[in-house]
């Protein structure tokens, strides 16, 4: 099948085209179907479907919209089996019925390019543009010709007018109207044969548009040159009597200068031209032109205008006329309301602008039109000032320079609408000082030197409700209604719902609400008439598809694969791997994506989009899933962030070592992977991909759509993820996220049968009940992992329970059951010749003698320290010192406590241990309290908190808070320093830390308030 060969009609009823012979060229004025014949549809339902397809050519139309299109809003219960039969019924009728395909959640007919009228047209439209303003007048007459002979009628004809909108139809039939004033203005300027079957059709367009001036200037200037003066000048006198009668307005320039053309001359058909007057050909008597009016021409206000209060204040300061001339960019995301804000500050500056207001839609991304150009743009400025045709220069530097020499005297509001990009803008700038211009695009056209840039968010809660109450008129929605929150606050959804709510009374908010609560729906219920999120989005993405520089390719691509992969938020090294570009050109498609609005960037190198284009994204997804490319990256990376968190030693090894279930590609993972630099860089890494780890186990671990091979690989990657990263998750201290990643790793591991996964998941359960301070589960989970490792005879992890346990029964005050543990793990230290086991046990014993001999703790801490400054253990020493200092508490010496533990922070640095560095800092609070430096001991304290409440950790929390109320009763601050143990007495309720909670009653009761 050859591409170029028109198939598919919707320039006047839906047709399809059989197509026989070659086709046109689209560029020799012929038909461009060749020897095409129309296939008849007799099925009204198939033709309304072609048509549903067809405006959305090449995207996927979901099942819902293509119901409503053919049962109106209103689908019988069969509407399923008949879609399914209509669509049958229309692939019989295809060339080929594979085009037709059925893909999630909907329907995708595939048009070549060339294949649809309604896109030849419009690409001889854009070329006939283009010549128009060159003045290549054959051009004009072979593109339009070619155009309109594409035209069989209304487009849609015979169809529900809600399908398509009024603003397509419309669109298409002004732009046809467009074209026969092209050329017939070609026509006339180059005198050709056809000047006297003109007339006729001049005629019959002037009686059928009375208004349009074009046509009656036309009509003047053919009757002229072909000796019939008095008729035309009979045409200029009814139209001025229809304008000022009518409208109370004079004819356009166009139309005086035409009037001057006639009376000018003899009205013979060899009388002078318009080229011939300059050259002294005028008749003196002819009368002068008058002035133009000065330009008008911004279009209403906006109706019921929100917010925006210190975007409106801050505009109107910075437009007012100054030295240089001001300019302003506002720019955002689709219908996040730039025109709206930019018209409404424009009308409050009309007096400060007294020579007129200027307005020119640039195009840049309105759906199914062609940007303008900036000469296109300047041709159509020029003449709003009242510049001649003839006189406006070609080349468009020239065309430039006159705008600026004609707007330099005066003080003129220019306001560029729809930019694409600041090339478009550069030469459209005025240089008078008095000038000022307002610029809308969804870029922030940083390349445009001296603007300043409004970029526009969503609105707010009560400013989205406010919206809603004014367009639907039902007073009841207020800023917690869903609607507020599911229209993403964007000002063009809130306004497609609202109109929709204004427009059926019987529809509720709360219907319309659940409709939109559909996700795969969203985009559907956004539209109405000429107003659709989808078209809005769907420009910037398509533009970018079809774009010939490869960061626009890239960044569609890249746009579809954030909807394969739905995560709260992105970096390129995960799109990279996904899309299978490398990092820099991501990061390019990445910077296109904002620059076009698509996607925000967050924070540096990481980018979110807004949810209705999460929702737009998805559509382009299709349905398909990149789970099970993102979860082997993410489960390699974790391994990375692993080695470079975790000191070299077996407890690295260990964790590293493959359970049953891991997957065997995993070590290729890895080892395709470069290495972090540095433990800080994978501690980076971990806060920023956590939450998107987090989002994958919650979604898919407990996959059960998925059939059962995949729902196994899948919960094997989940379960090596977890493992592997847990590590990381521990020593930063991540109470809620650790909750749920150990509970998920248990459930993986039981329903996969991975003995040593589960004894993994109970161990890291065991260490979060710990951090809690609810020791007595901490024990039971630990015991239970030890069984599973005896089991397994994995000697160094029955080391590594067997010392967690004396821990945990000596924080439990069972100090003998404690000291037996931590002989037996001693002994399995030196069995398996692991200092930094021997070293972390030395420091467990340190804490058990501490109840009773802390001088002989504090040897045990010096003996941890020395094996950790030998083997160069940051932790081991770090957590040494912090346990001398608790020593030193215990023996009532807080200056001798102090430097251990300020000590122990600073050889802690970046290396990231929460627990050690709580404790550190609860520790260093106590000592400065006790020493009466309560200035700083209240510095620490704030400083722990904010911390400890980062981190969502409550038990660490109600510590500080018990030392907080210490210090506030100290400074004499009784009832705030009550509130600080109510608090922490809240926190700790529940865990094991008996003595805290015991001296906090008592410091309650005292006071009369428990």
């Amino acid at each position: 099948m050859r591409r170029g060969q028109l198939r598919f009609g919707l320039l006047g009823p839906p047709v399809l085209y059989d197509v026989h012979g070659e086709a046109g060229d689209f560029g020799d004025g012929t038909d461009a179907s060749g020897d095409a014949d129309v296939k008849a549809i007799g099925s009204p339902k198939v033709r309304t479907l072609l048509a549903a397809l067809l405006l959305e050519a090449g995207r996927v139309v979901s099942v819902e919209s293509l119901k409503d299109a053919l049962w109106g809003g209103a689908p019988p219960a069969s509407a399923q089996a008949s879609l399914h039969n209509h669509v049958a019924r229309l692939r019989r009728l295809l060339d080929d019925p594979e085009r037709l395909r059925a893909v999630p959640p909907g329907y995708l007919l595939r048009v070549e390019q060339g294949e649809l009228d309604v896109h030849v047209f419009e690409r001889h439209l854009a070329t006939a543009r283009g010549a128009y303003a060159a003045r290549n007048w054959e051009r004009v007459v072979r593109e339009c010709t070619s155009a309109l002979a594409l035209w069989r009628g209304t487009p849609l004809n015979g169809l529900p007018a809600e399908l398509g909108g009024y603003a397509f139809v419309q669109r298409l039939k002004e732009a046809r109207l467009l074209l026969l004033e092209w050329r017939y203005d070609a026509e006339l300027a180059v005198d050709g044969a056809r000047l006297d079957g003109l007339v006729p059709e001049l005629s019959a367009l002037a009686a059928e548009y009375p208004l349009r001036e074009a046509y009656h200037r036309q009509l003047m200037l053919a009757l002229h040159r072909t000796g019939r003066q008095a008729e035309a000048l009979a045409v200029h006198r009814d139209l001025r009597a229809r304008l000022v009668e009518e409208l109370g307005v004079e004819p356009g320039p166009a139309m005086q200068e035409a009037h001057v053309e006639v009376l000018a001359t003899t009205g013979g058909p060899g009388a002078p031209r318009e080229d011939d007057t300059a050259s002294g050909g005028t008749d003196d008597s002819a009368p002068a032109l008058p002035q133009p009016p000065r330009p008008a021409q911004l279009p209403p206000p906006p109706a019921h205008f929100t917010g925006r209060t210190p975007a409106l204040d801050d505009l109107r300061s910075v437009l007012e006329p100054g030295r240089t001339p001001a300019i302003a960019v506002i720019s955002g995301m689709a219908g996040v309301g730039k025109s709206a804000l930019a018209l409404q500050v424009a009308h409050s500056l009309r007096e400060r602008f007294p020579d007129g207001q200027l307005y020119i839609n640039l195009h840049g991304a309105t759906p199914g039109m062609t940007p303008l150009t900036s000469a296109q743009a300047l041709i159509a400025l020029l003449r709003d000032l009242g510049t001649e045709p003839r006189r406006i220069p070609e080349h468009p530097d020239a065309a430039a320079a006159l705008l600026r020499s004609l707007l330099a005297p005066t003080r003129t509001l220019l306001l560029l609408d729809d930019a694409a990009h600041a090339a478009q803008v550069r030469p459209l700038l005025p240089a008078g000082a008095g000038c000022a211009v307002i610029v809308t695009s969804r870029s922030p056209l940083t390349a445009l030197d001296g603007a300043r840039r409004f970029p526009l968010t969503p609105l707010s809660g009560e400013e989205s409700a406010e919206l809603l109450r004014a367009v639907s008129g039902r007073d009841a929605l207020d800023a917690a209604h869903p609607l507020v929150e599911l229209t993403g606050r964007l000002p063009l959804a809130l306004r497609i719902v609202a109109a929709r709510l204004a427009a059926r009374r019987a529809l509720t908010p709360e219907v319309l609400a659940g409709q939109l609560a559909a996700t795969e729906g969203r985009l559907h219920h956004l539209e109405y008439d000429d107003l659709s999120v989808r078209r809005s989005l769907a420009v910037a993405h398509d533009a970018l598809a079809a774009s010939e520089r490869e960061a626009d390719r890239d960044a569609a691509r890249v746009l579809r694969g954030i909807g394969a992969l739905d995560l709260p938020a992105y970096g390129a090294p995960l799109l990279a791997h996904l899309v299978g570009t490398d990092e820099r050109r991501t990061e390019a498609a990445l910077d296109r994506l904002v620059d076009v609005a698509l996607l925000e960037e967050t924070a540096y190198g990481r980018y979110a989009p807004h949810d209705l284009v999460r929702d737009f994204a998805r559509e382009l997804a299709a349905g398909a899933s990149d789970v099970d490319a993102a979860l082997p990256w993410y489960a390699a990376v974790a391994e990375r962030a692993l080695t470079a968190i975790v000191e070299p030693g077996l407890d690295q090894d260990d964790r590293r070592r493959p359970t049953a279930a891991q997957p065997p590609d995993h070590a290729a993972h890895v080892a395709a992977l470069p290495t972090f630099e540095s433990a800080g860089q994978a501690f980076a890494w971990g806060d920023t991909e956590l939450v998107n780890i987090v989002t994958l186990v919650e979604r898919y671990a407990e996959d059960a759509g998925a059939d059962a091979d995949v729902q196994a690989l899948r919960a094997a990657r989940i379960s090596t993820l977890i493992r592997l990263v847990f590590p990381y998750v521990l020593r930063s201290g991540r109470v809620a996220e650790m909750e749920v990643l150990g509970g998920a790793a248990l459930r993986v591991a039981r329903r996969l049968g991975d003995e040593s996964a589960e004894a993994y998941a109970l161990g890291d359960l065991a260490a979060l009940h710990f951090l809690t301070g609810r020791q007595s589960e901490a024990l039971a989970l630990n015991d239970r992992a030890l069984t599973i490792w005896r089991r397994l005879d994995r000697v160094s992890w029955m080391r590594r329970c067997l010392n967690n346990r004396g821990l945990l029964l000596e924080g439990l005050g069972r100090y003998e059951e404690s000291g037996r543990a931590l002989r037996q793990s001693l002994e399995y230290s030196r069995q398996l010749n692991d200092p930094h086991g021997e070293a972390v046990t030395h420091s467990h014993l340190g804490n058990l003698y501490e109840h009773t001999d802390p001088r002989a703790a504090i040897e045990q801490h010096r003996l941890s320290l020395a094996i950790g400054d030998e083997i160069g253990a940051v932790i081991v020493q770090h957590s040494a010192h912090c346990n001398i200092g608790y020593a030193h508490l215990t023996l009532g010496e807080p200056a001798a406590a102090v430097p251990h533990f300020e000590e122990s922070l600073r050889i802690l640095g970046g290396h990231g241990d929460w627990h050690g560095e709580s404790q550190t800092r609860l520790g260093l609070v106590r000592a400065l309290r006790l020493l009466g430096r309560t200035e700083r001991a209240g510095a620490e304290c704030a400083e722990l908190l904010r911390r400890a409440d980062a981190r969502a950790d409550r038990y660490t929390g109600g510590l500080a808070r018990h030392q907080h109320g210490l210090l506030l009763r100290e400074c004499g601050s009784t009832e705030q320093a009550y509130e600080q143990w109510r608090a922490a007495l809240d926190a700790l309720d529940g865990t094991d830390e008996k003595a805290v909670v015991t001296e906090l009653r008592e410091l309650l009761a005292e006071a009369g308030t428990r």
